[in-house]
């Protein structure tokens, strides 16, 4: 009976069959076995350490690329920026070690400095006077300069060209253009019958002079700006407004000036920045006293004074930290003015 149930014999038929046990079994697969399962496991495991590693060595490799920027960022931004913060809370005069007095020079500063009002007014005129042509002008010369002529590109190469010259140097040649007796302006102007204008003598007159040097300096880079933002305005949009009936005008404020509002917000926000900044131009037309007069007293002419003039470094530093607090207002609010218009567009 024994022999039957483990050794069927061949040709026995019946109930008995399913008792039989072949002779040969087929071979399992390893995911069917248990240590077919961890077999698999440690292989579908095996190149995670592998990728970890080179995702830690390519790590690695990165921060070895950006080391030395991130040192230069460190070292001439961060620290100069951080040690002009704690000057500004301390009196130094680069001789003797800096001594604290907390906000005084704050206080001073909005207190009892009455050059710190001149200076702040005449930046905010000098600004105005400043931002409106260069934008407008800009416009216009990148507007005229979007045009499939021929020889175009020289006409663009001769427009950048102002902005490749040292401030410095075409400051001492529009000195020269500016002089009242027999300076070229006052000569063209005697052509005209116009009687001389003291350019650099008068105060009120300094500042639109410093005005249009700073203009001429500032407008080739708000050209190429708008020059690049200008190409990329789809042409079947003006195509499709000429359908309409509208002008050139119309095709401006309704086509163009919706679709270059970043860019034209750019130019905005950086030409504020540089007018707020503005320095050497005003020191090599005018000099350091910021003259005629205050005429041509701005802040960079403050700051440099109090800095390297009566070595007042941290009054000096307490005066640069409110013109970058300045400078912040200014353009949150001219990037929250500028995402409010996108949305309205």
């Amino acid at each position: 009976m024994l022999e039957r149930e483990t050794m069927p014999v061949a040709g026995d038929a019946g109930p008995h069959r399913h008792d039989a046990v072949p002779a040969t079994r087929p071979a399992m697969s390893p995911a069917q076995t248990g240590s077919g399962e961890v077999d698999g496991r440690a292989n579908q495991g095996g190149p995670r350490p592998v990728r970890g590693r080179l995702a830690r060595r390519r790590e690695r490799a990165g921060w070895l690329f950006i080391a030395p920027n991130l040192a230069a960022v460190l070292v001439f931004l961060v620290f100069p920026l951080a040690f002009s913060l704690y000057l500004s809370f301390h009196s130094w005069d680069l001789f003797s070690p800096p001594r604290f007095v907390g906000i005084a020079n704050y206080r001073r500063l909005f207190g009892s400095d009455p050059l710190f009002l001149i200076a702040l007014r005449n930046t905010a005129v000098f600004t105005v006077l400043t931002l409106v042509p260069t934008v407008a002008i800009g416009l216009a010369v990148a507007a005229a300069l979007n045009r499939k002529l021929r020889g175009i590109g020289l006409f663009r190469t001769i427009a950048f060209l102002p902005l490749v010259a040292s401030t410095v140097a075409m400051a001492v040649v529009w000195r020269f253009i500016f002089t009242t007796d027999d300076g070229l302006l006052n000569l063209m102007l005697g052509w005209f019958g116009i009687d001389p204008v003291p350019w650099l003598t008068d105060p009120n007159w300094a500042l639109v002079s410093l005005s249009i040097v700073t203009v001429w300096k500032s407008v080739p880079f708000a050209t190429v700006i708008l020059l690049a933002a200008l190409q990329g305005v789809p042409e079947p949009l003006y195509e499709a407004a000429k359908i309409d009936g509208a002008g050139a005008i119309r095709r401006f404020w309704s086509v163009t000036v919706p679709l270059i509002r970043g860019p034209l917000s750019f130019v905005f926000v950086i030409t504020v920045i540089n007018s707020v900044q503005a320095f050497d131009q005003a020191y090599a037309l005018t000099g350091s006293g910021g003259g005629p007069e205050t005429g041509t007293y701005l802040l960079g002419i403050m700051l440099f004074q109090h800095a390297f003039g009566f070595y007042e470094v941290g009054y000096a530093a307490a005066l640069a930290w409110v013109i970058f607090a300045i400078l912040l207002l200014l353009t949150l609010l001219q990037l929250r003015f500028a995402r409010r218009s996108e949305v309205e567009l």
